[in-house]
């Protein structure tokens, strides 16, 4: 199984990243995080070969600490090789526990703006447009917005597109605009529901990291990795994490946590080798 992948063509990258949406809190009702340990934990991160951050200016805890400002104290200036990958598109206003509409396309913009700001860049690697909430993704028309992000990659500031929580009808509506460089939908080895888009995917080259790559709001009880996980001596974790990334060549896993620990268990994942009957049993 290759480890790397190359984002865009031009980007290379450990197919084992790290996703900053729990670094601000682990529960989506809080409490707060402790901000000089999600720093910590970064660093560690980035130590232990992580090079691919993935991250969003929403990702924050009200009176509390924000993924993006954590990500510039812990690593700028940024070591070279390191992709941080954003977001842009939900709306999130003042005292909003969590995003509550869509930005419009005029004010695309200034969220990538917020965004260079609130990292310490002048361009940034990866920006994925994500329209929608956490329903299913619909067809909608992207092309209005996803037309102003090419724009500002004409302009330099971005270097990479990418669409999150879209249809296979988006994608390909996106890619008559510009390059789509990577996909996150959700997506985790017990529910393979976007095979077909994954499979649009391998076909051009477009990375697929997936959002809650351990199932989402809590792990999955799911008999067939328990019984991998028991077999392997692993964690259930990694298993989520070893049957992503052998899945498929062009898949990125993310997974994020508030723990050191957690982090730790998360990367080691990589090393984890599924035999073909586990593999097998995952694709049942």
């Amino acid at each position: 199984m290759t480890r790397h992948f190359d984002l865009g063509g031009d980007l290379r990258i450990s197919r084992m990243g790290f996703g900053a949406m729990r670094l601000p809190a682990s529960t989506r009702g809080g409490p707060a995080n402790d901000r000089d340990t999600g720093i910590k934990i970064l660093q560690r991160a980035v130590e232990l070969g992580v090079d691919h951050i993935d991250t969003a200016a929403f990702y924050y805890y009200q009176g509390g600490p924000a993924a993006n400002e954590m990500i510039r104290a812990a690593l700028a200036p940024y070591p070279p090789g390191l992709v941080v990958a954003t977001k842009v598109g939900p709306y999130r206003g003042p005292g909003d526990p969590f995003p509550s509409g869509q930005v419009p396309a005029s004010e695309l913009r200034a969220e990538v703006e917020r965004n260079l700001t609130e990292l310490g860049l002048d361009r940034l690697d990866l920006v994925y447009l994500r329209p929608g909430g956490l329903e299913a993704p619909s067809d909608e028309p992207v092309g209005e917005r996803f037309a102003v992000l090419a724009g500002l990659r004409e302009e330099g500031l971005i270097r990479h597109l990418g669409l999150s929580h879209v249809s296979l009808a988006q994608l390909e509506e996106a890619r008559g605009i510009a390059p789509v460089a990577a996909v996150q939908n959700r997506f985790d080895v017990t529910r393979p529901q976007d095979a077909e888009l994954l499979a649009a995917c391998e076909r051009d080259h477009i990375a697929y990291a997936p959002y809650f790559p351990l199932g989402g709001f809590g792990i999955p009880d799911d008999a067939r990795v328990n019984a991998i996980a028991a077999r392997h001596g692993a964690t259930v974790p990694q298993v989520l994490l070893a049957g992503l990334l052998a899945l498929s060549p062009v898949m990125l896993a993310i997974p994020g946590t508030g723990s050191p620990a957690h982090l730790e268990e998360n990367l080691a994942a990589a090393d984890l080798a599924l035999a073909p009957e586990d593999l097998a049993a995952l694709k049942r």
